[in-house]
């Protein structure tokens, strides 16, 4: 019984250990699946703002365009959706390597880190194409 104890003071631990992670630095199998999501996420943050910020164009676009003639909007969601399906599916792959190994969540992170930053900038030549910043 003095396991759950200790367990349960680690689970605690473990994100004050989280923020202290100097990613640059960072050399344990625990710390690298830490960093490589922290740039996941942070990748992720510029690409939910890229992607607000193309669906606000085409939706403007469209408003200008004649009923018949609109649907980039529509369109885009439909390939954010399908894009996000191909991303995930894509580094489970790639995550494949190291199944079941302690590396596994680094690779699947740094996977959908690398194609989502290549999302943004899909998304900001979009928004680029049809005038915007």
């Amino acid at each position: 019984m003095r396991i759950l104890p200790a367990l349960f003071l680690a689970v605690l631990a473990a994100p004050a250990a989280a923020q202290q992670v100097d990613c640059a630095k960072a050399m344990a199998q625990l710390e690298l699946n830490w960093c490589a999501e922290q740039s996941w996420q942070a990748a992720d943050a510029e690409l939910n703002a890229a992607y607000k910020e193309a669906m606000a164009l085409l939706q403007s676009w469209d408003a200008d365009l004649p009923k018949a003639e609109r649907g980039g909007a529509e369109a885009l969601k439909q390939a954010q959706r399908a894009w996000i399906t191909f991303r995930d599916k894509a580094c489970e792959a790639e995550g494949y390597a190291m199944h079941g190994g302690s590396a596994e969540p680094m690779l699947i992170y740094g996977c959908r880190a690398q194609l989502t930053r290549d999302r943004t900038a899909q998304l900001r030549g979009l928004v680029g194409n049809y005038g915007g910043n």
